[in-house]
């Protein structure tokens, strides 16, 4: 499984980040859709995840993210990616 950080940043009235997922098996991608926080499609064989939050708890919304956006966007992919793990392990 590799996640990988697609967009991020606030609409209207949200504050998201958009993460695509690829290397899932199709059984693997139906047990993310039905267990995962977030709105999730599947296009192509990749897994979209969109999460939303609060303005106080986004991860891009500090002065060092946007300093270091680099290294907010690995740390933000690798929790992303322990998340899913946990999710498809506990299954």
């Amino acid at each position: 499984m590799q996640v990988k950080i697609f967009d991020y940043g606030k609409d209207l009235k949200n504050y998201y980040v958009i993460y695509k997922v690829t290397g899932l098996s199709p059984e693997d991608q139906e047990k993310l859709r039905g267990n995962v926080e977030g709105n999730v499609e599947i296009e192509n064989g990749e897994l979209i995840l969109t999460t939303y939050f609060d303005e106080k708890y986004f991860p891009f919304g500090s002065d060092d993210s946007r300093m270091r956006t680099a290294d907010f966007i690995a740390r933000e992919e690798i929790e992303m990616t322990v998340y899913l793990t946990s999710i498809l392990e506990d299954e």
